[in-house]
């Protein structure tokens, strides 16, 4: 929230942040003028277009492999996943660039052309006489394949700039040293996650839609142009945003702590934290755009990196020999959210089957709503509206809610922990599962039963059976992945805060390789022997419900393994500067 300025000496004096953030000319941020509120509609208004166009291009992308690519079920399935997962390994790269180098903003708008260069490269792709597929049940040309996949993984390489830097950016509106601003930050993550499903909402219904009876050129053009009023939203609030400088490599840092607590492993540790190297008590951290740290007793062989020696020299140190307590505490800090990240990625992998096996599943089902020749057809990947409605409905439910519920409760501010937000999310997201799989019995009943094993046809079951599945993994998303979100940027070093979105993206990109992973696994074993698999082109024949089942079992395991996790976890604890004004 905006601070408010005070007269002095008959000039107005303003109140600068606390957290080190500058204005867009360089200078200390102004309370009043910059950041909280008054800023983050562009950023929302950004991230809500941004999304619109992936989820535009991405939701109905497997359903493009198979008809137009003339791809297998579990090719195109496959294929999807590791693209996906690129798109959330990528942002290492951006988010390394935006904390060591270029800043947030410079970053995510250097990576927006590359995006809009994909989108546009798709929309030929699937448009462009010679580059759109022949169609007609042909396979299209090596030249036709190349520009498509050429399209795509340039997309992933756009969205590595954006990703792990938009919700940092917009969190780093709000200071964390003020009371009330930092109040508002926990709402901008709810906020941050809602434009991003009001995109969605838009791309699953809508533009799936005219993919499927306008024209594929029509359905990735349309996200071509949502990115430019993306760009163009983010770049109209630039005077008002406030900006967290780059500290330099976090790489390099953490390997100094690394090589300096080698180098001294046979010196004993310190008997108490305060002999320790640290900055001045009256100055600021050595990390240019961090905070200082505490000292915590977690990995105390680190500590010996901060251990002053004989032969160390504090007026001309070595930052390879010695480094201050707040720079091994950042290295601490990842060792520390590196359990936290693992354990979400079985989490991704039961989310990443709304574009995949939920899509295949819908295709066999009745979309029809209403009777006659003439009724509507919904599209199976259009499915995914119910997560989306889901979401939006959750997120102020949890905001009015079950936090005031929950504080009444356990008494604390937020209602739940991070941590307890997060385990929360993973419990239900089994239910997600467990909804599939019995859909799935249910559905190889009723074609059994029918005579239908080998039709082509929509078995007599509504697509809306599938609602369900859709409602509860949104309801896991509320849970888990906001409070992932919080969760990384609040416990992620301050000069490393992009590296930590970024990392808990990555959990996504491996969550979508482990179900790559699987499906390869399960229709090798499987197939053997003349078999047809679990998920052959024909679901009718195959037993798509053992691999909703198999999932459901991971995610039981890696539900009680994290909770070990959270209660080993401490959370960190950063100290402030103090506050100046200008004239």
């Amino acid at each position: 929230m905006a601070g408010g300025g005070g007269d002095g000496g008959g000039e107005a004096a303003h109140e600068t942040t606390l957290d080190g953030t500058t204005d867009h000319s360089g200078k200390p941020a102004v309370r009043s003028k910059t950041g909280t509120w008054r800023a983050c509609p562009f950023i929302l208004g950004n991230e809500c277009c941004e999304r619109l166009a992936y989820y535009g291009m991405s939701s109905n992308l497997v359903n493009y492999m198979v008809d137009r690519l003339r791809q297998g079920n579990a090719a195109a399935a496959n294929n999807v996943n590791n693209w996906s997962g690129t798109c959330y390994v990528m942002p290492l790269l951006g988010a390394f660039l935006a904390d060591a180098y270029l800043g947030r903003y410079r970053t995510i708008a250097a990576f927006m052309a590359l995006y809009i260069a994909g989108l546009a490269l798709l929309t030929a792709s699937a448009s462009a006489p010679g580059l759109r597929p022949p169609g007609g049940g042909q396979a299209p040309s090596l030249g036709q394949s190349a520009a498509f996949f050429t399209a795509l993984y340039l997309i992933a390489v756009g969205t590595g700039g954006i990703k792990p830097c938009v919700s940092s950016f917009g969190a780093d509106q709000f200071d964390d040293a003020d009371p009330r601003e930092r109040q508002s930050k926990s709402s901008f993550f709810n906020w941050f996650y809602m434009s991003i499903n009001v995109g969605a909402l838009v791309a699953s219904s809508v533009l799936v839609w005219v993919q499927m009876n306008v024209g594929w050129g029509w359905g990735f053009g349309i996200p071509a142009a949502a990115m430019a009023v993306a760009v163009a939203s983010f770049l109209l609030g630039s005077r008002l945003y406030r900006h967290q400088k780059p500290g330099g490599s976090p790489l390099t840092r953490m390997l100094q702590v690394l090589v300096a607590a080698w180098r001294k492993r046979n010196s004993p540790p310190a008997a108490d934290a305060s002999l320790l190297h640290e900055a001045p008590s009256d100055s600021a951290s050595a990390i240019q755009g961090s905070r200082k740290l505490e000292h915590t007793d977690q990995f105390r062989w680190l500590d010996r990196a901060a251990l002053v020696t004989a032969a160390d020299d504090e007026s001309k140190r070595d930052p390879w020999r010695l480094c201050t307590v707040t720079q091994v505490e950042e290295l601490k800090s990842v060792a520390r959210l590196l359990p936290v990240w693992a354990s979400g990625i079985v989490m991704s992998a039961v989310y990443s089957q709304m574009s995949t096996m939920f899509v295949l599943q819908g295709n066999t089902l009745d979309p029809r709503m209403g009777g006659g020749a003439g009724a509507f057809k919904i599209p199976s990947a259009s499915l995914s509206i119910f997560d989306t409605i889901s979401v939006i409905a959750w997120a102020p439910a949890y905001d009015r809610l079950v936090v005031p519920a929950a504080r009444r409760w356990t008494g604390h501010p937020r209602g739940f922990t991070q941590l307890q937000r997060m385990g929360i999310g993973l419990a239900v997201s089994v239910l997600s599962m467990l909804a599939a799989g019995a859909l799935e019995v249910a559905r190889l009943r009723v074609a059994a039963e029918r005579g239908m094993l080998d039709s082509a046809d929509y078995l007599p079951i509504s697509i809306f059976w599938q609602v369900p599945q859709y409602f509860i993994i949104g309801a896991a998303e509320v849970f888990t992945f906001i409070g992932q979100i919080e969760f990384f940027y609040d416990q992620s070093p301050d000069a490393m805060r992009s590296m930590g979105t970024a990392l808990s993206l990555t959990s996504s990109a491996l969550g979508s390789y482990l179900s790559a992973a699987l499906v390869a696994v399960v229709m090798s074993i499987t197939t053997r022997n003349g078999g047809l698999g679990w998920i052959p082109d024909n679901l009718n024949r195959g037993h798509l419900d053992y691999f909703f089942w198999l999932l459901a079992a991971l995610s039981v395991v890696n539900f009680f393994v994290y909770l070990w996790i959270a209660k080993w976890y401490k959370y960190k604890q950063a100290t402030t500067t103090t506050t100046t004004t200008t004239s």
